[in-house]
């Protein structure tokens, strides 16, 4: 069984180790574990930055989510950005994400603040966007562009 609860301080190991393997695995990077450890512990120092969810399987941390807040003036309302989204490998395809997707999408529903939820996803990352399509989220309206120092 599968429980989606809101990450605790005591989480921040587990995701910083999970966003280090997802940064290998998507982009060929290797991040800073110092940069990383103060970047995800920023998040839960300053709850203005997001927050993250976890997925646990027998008590257990398989999976993560951060979702940050962008605000919408022209719905008058906040956005809520799926970002650092990682499954353990040995829990991918069994619908985890899906459970996380389904978590979040009902407290926006049920919230008057949130307005809806964006991600964006590497180019390259092809099984990801079909997961993203089957979920019955759209990528077609907007294409991100970034600057990087």
């Amino acid at each position: 069984m599968i429980n989606i609860r809101k990450a605790t301080i005591s989480d921040i190991d587990r995701i910083a180790e999970f966003q280090q393997i997802m940064a290998s695995e998507t982009e060929a990077l290797s991040l800073d574990a110092g940069i990383l450890f103060k970047g995800v512990s920023a998040v839960f120092a300053d709850p203005g930055k997001g927050f993250y969810i976890v997925a646990e399987s027998d008590g257990k941390v398989v999976a993560s989510m951060m979702l940050t807040p962008e605000w919408s003036d022209w719905r008058d309302g906040t956005f809520l950005w799926i970002q650092s989204l990682f499954v353990e490998a040995g829990f991918r395809n069994k619908g985890i994400f899906k459970a996380m997707y389904r978590h979040i999408k009902s407290e926006v529903l049920a919230s008057d603040k949130y307005m809806g939820l964006r991600l964006y996803v590497v180019r390259t990352n092809i099984n990801a966007m079909e997961v993203y399509s089957r979920i019955g989220m759209d990528g077609d309206h907007y294409r991100m562009y970034e600057w990087v120092k």
